[in-house]
């Protein structure tokens, strides 16, 4: 007969095998293992150390090392459990623990109330900006108007004309701090002339970056409810940020093949791969689209026998309808995660509206 620590540690085996607990509530990391017993959720190790500081909230323990108590499996809170996660390898350490205190200690997504400074459908305020030429942040006045739909940002603070407006239907967010530098660094996108413009922020207060970050998700959110009537709520959420595919350098040629190989900043955002000369670059140096298989797109590994002078010796072959497109990653690590991320694009059905973008790439001027 099984030992009460036995059937504990079996009960602890059920609850991870339950749908969603295979991630980390928090981030969304695969795999956790540890757990608050006083919030009943499921945490990465990463997240189980910023639990600590919440320590009169959340009891954290190891799914592996502890010892558990029958009283101490039976807290439960599914509410928590389906509030929004981030991905770890979005952003540091910091910016994380403004996300588990606004979801744990001031609990922003159980109370509504409590989500006055990003759900109230305008939000006005100071953010450090990169110049788009010269690189140096600058104070800017940033309005988020969701009657307006759009996002607009402001070079002088008693102007009355904004720089920019980045209209809603078109904006991500995405948090960036290894890129910018900055553990509190924002990346935001919007189509302009149906070209993708960065925009790189940051705030010196972390709860003021995620109040940002979380009221350009309530404004696309609204957006989505409003383009999309009728549809779930599971179907827009996953729609309202994004994270990229994939990014990170590789090497280039031309369309002729026989052009220099030049190292470039490549991005993956849906079925747009963008490639820029740095990183931080306001705009794409040159933007593909990756359709799918059944409409004639194929990745290889490898380059024609013909083709020379790349530094990098692992390449990779895009054939699109119109041309094959080379590149050139430093390992073979690199070469087949990039390989994994055009083939999962790849092999994914298009959807209506990507056939308008395919449309424009193929008219482009």
């Amino acid at each position: 007969m099984a030992s009460d620590p036995d059937r504990n540690r079996q009960r602890v085996h059920q609850l991870l095998e339950r749908p969603g607990n295979e991630k980390c509530a928090d981030c969304a990391a695969a795999d956790p293992e540890w757990a608050s017993y006083t919030l009943g959720v499921f945490v990465c190790q990463s997240c189980s150390g910023l639990h600590r500081n919440i320590a009169h909230i959340s009891k954290v323990k190891s799914l592996l090392l502890d010892p558990w108590s029958a009283s101490e499996l039976e807290v439960r809170n599914d509410v928590y459990q389906r509030s929004s996660s981030l991905s770890c390898t979005f952003f540091f350490r910091l910016l994380r623990e403004q996300w588990i205190r606004a979801k744990y200690e001031r609990k922003e997504f159980m109370c509504v109330e409590r989500q006055e400074p990003y759900s109230a459908g305008y939000r006005e305020g100071f953010l450090w900006k990169r110049g788009r030429d010269n690189g140096q942040y600058l104070s800017r006045k940033f309005i988020l108007s969701e009657r307006e739909g759009v996002l607009k940002y402001f070079n002088k603070h008693d102007a009355k004309e904004p720089k920019a407006i980045m209209k809603i239907s078109s904006v991500n967010a995405t948090f960036q701090p290894a890129k910018i530098g900055t553990a509190h660094g924002l990346q935001i996108t919007y189509l302009k002339d149906n070209s993708t413009r960065n925009i790189f922020v940051y705030h010196e207060d972390g709860k003021e970056i995620v109040d940002w970050f979380n009221a350009i998700r309530a404004a696309r959110f609204h957006y989505l409810q409003v383009a999309f009537p009728g549809s779930p709520n599971s179907e827009l959420l996953p729609k309202v940020t994004r994270a990229y595919i994939k990014e990170g350098y590789m090497e280039k040629t031309g369309p002729k093949h026989t052009e220099v190989f030049k190292k470039r900043w490549f991005t993956m955002d849906e079925r747009r791969l963008m490639y820029f000369k740095d990183p931080l670059d306001a705009y794409a140096r040159g933007e593909v689209f990756i359709g799918c298989k059944q409409n004639n797109y194929t990745v290889l590994s490898g380059f024609p026998s013909t083709v020379q002078g790349s530094h990098w010796q692992f390449g990779i072959t895009i054939v699109t309808p119109d041309r094959k497109f080379l590149f050139a990653c430093e390992t073979e690590e690199d070469q087949k995660d990039w390989i994994a991320a055009f083939e999962a694009v790849i092999n994914r059905p298009m959807l209506p509206r990507e056939y308008a973008v395919e449309a424009y790439f193929k008219h482009k001027p």
